[in-house]
């Protein structure tokens, strides 16, 4: 079962186009998370994501990472971003979105966060977010989820 869902969501996130800060555009790329407060340690985490401004300044990021602990899980979340303009190249932004994961057992979760993205070039951004994710397994603790990544528009 999750070699189908890790293969249906790849699929998803490699035939998305990309662009990034105006209505209708995409972005796709890259993250590294790592997961704090799980009763575990520390566990990382690789993944990719991709964002669509549904609005200038609201947009919808799905996203999935692969965690290898003791064994592997995958964690798949849906986030929107509200986009507070900073300066030119610096955007900042709260978040608010659900997840489903394996990592405890399945669970469904809420995630609360903020997030930021800073432009370094033309076409490519660099982000980091900090997300607090309150889980539906019974035993599962609520981690705080550390996210970097980078992003490319087309």
């Amino acid at each position: 079962m999750k070699k189908i869902i890790l293969a249906a969501a790849a699929a998803l996130l490699t035939t998305i186009g990309a662009s990034a800060q105006d209505k209708g555009d995409w972005t796709l790329g890259p993250t590294l998370n790592i997961y704090a407060h799980t009763g575990d340690g520390a566990v990382v985490g690789i993944g990719a994501s991709a964002r669509y401004n549904i609005l200038d300044a609201l947009r919808i990021e799905p996203g999935l990472t692969i965690l290898c602990q003791n064994n592997c899980s995958i964690d798949l979340n849906v986030d929107v971003h509200y986009l507070f303009d900073v300066a030119p190249s610096w955007k900042l932004y709260p978040l608010a979105g659900l997840s489903a994961n394996d990592i405890f057992g399945w669970s469904c979760g809420i995630n609360l966060g903020v997030g930021t993205d800073y432009a370094v070039a033309d076409r490519w951004n660099l982000s980091a977010g900090l997300k607090y994710r309150i889980q539906t397994a019974r035993f599962a603790r609520n981690p705080f989820i550390i996210s970097l990544g980078a992003s490319y528009r087309f």
